[in-house]
Order: structure tokens, then sequence, then C-alpha cells
């Protein structure tokens, strides 16, 4: 099993501001507050999608930052809301806050979506401030801050695809060509030891994890040569890519080896048999290829396997490999390995406020105390009133006299100091 991990930033969008403006017409001397709403800032939102395979993408880029709300316009005009951006992880991603490392959501099924930075809200305009008393409100509520935050994307890495053949048959060099993985290649049998790991991308969107898995040898279901560590790594991978070496540079018959190699297989595990497997006929560059090509065709595409001719050393066949390994997993069923606890994550409620009294001091905060504190202007009496109101409203007032506030003692707002009166 491998994890791939990534840690990013996100910042969603500030919500538009309301705007304060009046009512001017000709036929209309009364006029009246005219201002309109600010649009909501864009969220940042994680989609799993099945078209991705690895959390490469998040190596190149680590920030995300959503679009801002525009402000509100008069006539009552909404002002145009903030894009979302949407970031397509792969399914089966673990998504974890950076600073706690506590779960936030599990995406662990094909096109779940999850918020994991709300925009802003927009600010009221003016003209949702008129009431019968209060007709001619000449203050306006700005916007609210998107949510802020550093999340680990987390990934159990199973192979998509696997390498299988014997020792020295080309599979590293394969992987080295498809993928961006650096193998230990060399001459000799046994060069790799443990699987290595890379991403084949396909186009800009698609990409999948292949496997060189260390060659098999007869006698691995015994454990002959590692072979059970090695098998156990097949069982992983969804899909089998068998390569053979049809120059016969190494005195071996590619039929031979591939009954030998899937009869390995078969005696470690039958399911192993099952999955999905193309052959490659590797080393066409070297004289003797095209004979052992066509005694393989005439073995086994009579079976039902497609063969795919390459030369690892002059790339000849690449190309179609690669899209011929994206197909057979296209249609390949995925199983996918995630967490099996159930996760529930608790948003921050908007409207939490909390009175408390700590070292002979009276403090008011939380998250709707602060949008309120925004929204209001101080030299304005209206506004200045709609504050007071709400704090009254919300129990703060009450909350503060049980404390056993006293008339024009200090009470601190969000860090702002301001003196109580009844």
């Amino acid at each position: 099993m491998f994890i791939d991990v990534a840690k990013i930033h996100v910042k969603a969008g500030k919500g538009g501001d309301g705007i304060v403006a009046w009512r001017r017409e000709k036929y209309e001397p009364a006029g009246g507050p005219y201002g309109g709403d600010g649009g909501n800032g864009g969220s940042i939102i994680l989609k799993a999608d099945e078209g991705i395979r690895t959390l490469m993408d998040f190596r190149y880029k680590r920030s995300y930052i959503g679009q801002n709300g525009e402000d509100g316009r008069t006539k009552k005009q909404f002002g145009k809301a903030g894009e979302d951006i949407v970031l397509k992880v792969p399914v089966g991603t673990l998504v974890k806050d950076g600073n706690t490392e506590g779960v936030i959501v599990d995406l662990k099924e094909k096109d779940q979506t999850f918020v994991i930075a709300r925009g802003g809200r927009g600010g009221r305009g003016n003209a949702k401030f008129a009431t019968a008393t209060r007709q001619a409100p000449g203050f306006a509520e700005p916007g609210t801050k998107g949510q802020e935050r550093d999340i680990i994307l987390e990934l159990k890495l199973l192979a998509d695809v696997g390498l299988i053949g014997f020792p020295n048959v080309g599979k590293s060099t394969i992987l080295s060509i498809v993928s961006a993985a650096k193998p230990k290649i060399a001459n000799y049998h046994f060069t790799t030891l443990k699987p290595n790991l890379g991403v084949v991308r396909i186009g800009e969107e698609k990409s999948f994890v292949i496997a060189d898995i260390p060659g098999l040898i007869e006698g691995a279901h015994q454990g002959a040569g590692l072979g059970h560590d090695f098998l156990r790594h097949i069982e992983r991978t969804r899909v089998l890519v068998h390569v053979l070496d049809v120059s016969g540079s190494e005195d071996r018959d590619p039929i031979d080896d591939f009954y030998k190699i899937n009869d390995e297989l078969s005696q470690y595990n039958i399911k192993l048999v099952d999955k999905p497997q193309i052959i490659v006929a590797n080393k066409m560059d070297i004289l003797g290829a095209e004979e052992g090509l066509e005694k393989i065709k005439k073995e086994f595409e009579p079976e039902g396997y497609k063969i795919y001719p390459i030369s690892a050393a002059t790339l000849e066949g690449i190309d179609e490999l690669k899209y011929a390994m994206w197909d057979l997993l296209s249609n390949t069923e995925i199983s996918y390995d995630t967490f099996d606890e159930e996760f529930m994550h608790e948003e921050e409620s908007d409207d939490a406020i909390i009175v408390r009294k700590e070292n002979d001091k009276f403090i008011v905060e939380g998250t709707f105390i602060e949008r309120l504190l925004g929204s209001t202007y101080f030299d304005d009496v209206d506004s200045l009133r709609y504050f007071q109101d709400m704090l009254r409203k919300k129990g703060v007032i009450d909350k503060l006299k049980e404390l056993g506030i006293q008339e024009y003692e200090s009470v601190f707002i969000c860090g702002y100091e301001f003196e109580f009166f009844d």
C-alpha cells in the first residue's frame, strides 16, 4: 500500500458589499432607499472524479482562491456572485484539516462533492434595512469574508496496472518511458526488488497508476525469490500487462514464459488469472523479434488476448500501449480502498455567539457578531440603533447582565472596546 499526500491552501471569495443608494426619479419626489445586495463569494468545492487516479496535479499548484462577489448596484440590483472553483480529486480521497489533521470528509463515491471553503455572503443594501420607523437608512452591510483553511488530501494509492513477467524482460524500462518514474535499470536479473510506481497521463485530465512488479520465477507461489511479496502486490492491481521478450535474447521461449507466469498466479490465487490481461511483445528492435511475434500471435490471439508489439529502446508502439492500457482500465470495474468509518463534519454555525467573562473582562465574539460589527456605521444613528437592537434580540445584553456587568463598564466585542449601558 502506498499513500499519496498533498497539502493545499484554499480560500473562498469574499461576498460583495451592499450599497447605499437612493431613488431619484422625476415623478418619485419621496425617493427612498434603492441600494442592492452584494453577490456571494465563490466557494471552493471538491469533487470525486473517476477519471483521476492520483494527486499529482496538487504538487504543481498548492493554493486556490475563489472569486469575490461583486458589490450591489443601484435600483436594488444584486451584484454578480463569484464563480465557484471545483477541484477534481480521485475517488477515495480522504480530506483532513491541515492544522489538526482531523478527518473532514471521505470522498468515496463517484461524483461526490463537498464544499471545503464556503464563499462569503453578500452584504445587504440599504433598501433591505428600511422599516416603517426607519424609512431612510443611511447604511448598508459589507460582504463577509470567505472561509480560508489549509487541508491535507490523502489517497491510498493502488496500482491500476501491474507490469508482470520474468526478470529482465524490460518492465522497468517500460515504466520509465510511459511515466515519470525512475526505477533502477540494469542488464541483470532482479534489478527491481520492490514495486516501483509511476503515473501515466492521458491528455490533460486522465491519469492512472502503473506498477513495475519485480520479476517472478518458477516457485513464486511457494515463496521462491520473494514470490509471496511480489504476488501480494499483483493482487492489488486492476489489470495486468504481461511483458514478453520476443527477441529470444535471454534464450527463453516467450510462450513457455507466459504459461509459467500465469501458472504461478493461479497457484497463489486462482482469481489473479481472471484479471484482464494484455500481452506486450517487447524488444521488437532486436533481430529475430518478428519471428517471435508471429509465434505468440498464433498461440494467444485465438484465446482472445490482445498483443501490442513495442520496443522500449526505440519507443516503437509506446503510445498505442498507453491508450490500450487506458481503454482496458475504462472497461474494468473499480474497487476503491476507502475508509470504512463514517465521518461527520460539523461546520461552524454562522449564528454562533460567545459571551463570557475572563480576568474581569466581559467579552463578546463569534461569526455573527463579527459580521454585525463590520456592517455598522457608528457615525450613522440608524446604523448604531440597528446594532444595539440586534445585540438585544440575540440575547447578548441579557447574557452580559447575567455575568454581572454594570452600567458604563467596558465590554470587548471582537477585540473592540465599548461602554455598556442599557
